[in-house]
């Protein structure tokens, strides 16, 4: 029902900032909540973000706090990870997520879609 496509992912100096974005391409009018997880080699996938579909329910991990901020474009069917000062452990696969509300959003085993992830590397 939903393809999702990361976007913006790269290689930036550390202190430097990304955008990511993910579009969300829907074959119907669901609503859905959306979240950003990483992972790293030899890492599990990670949660970093989360935004409900009205943007006002907004989860951050404690090490994006201040740092990165989650955002929505509804009518693009589009959500943004903004990722500043960024730090060398930031760098990761950054995969984007939609769930339906309901199943104990947003932790991980939440979502419904995944996208193909989009590589960040932060260098020192």
């Amino acid at each position: 029902q939903v393809q999702l496509v990361e976007s913006g992912g790269g290689l930036v100096q550390a202190g430097g900032s990304l955008r990511l974005s993910c579009t969300a391409y829907r074959r119907t009018t669901s609503t859905y909540a959306m979240g950003w997880f990483r992972q790293a080699p030899g890492k599990e996938r990670e949660f970093v973000s989360a935004i409900s579909w009205s943007g006002g329910s907004i989860y951050y991990a404690d090490f994006g706090q201040g740092r990165f901020t989650i955002s929505r474009d509804n009518a693009k069917n589009t959500v943004y990870l903004q990722m500043n000062s960024l730090r060398p452990e930031d760098t990761a696969v950054y995969y984007c997520a939609a769930a339906t509300l309901g199943s104990n959003w947003p932790a991980k085993d939440s979502y419904d879609y995944w996208g193909q992830g989009t590589q960040v590397t932060v260098s020192s």
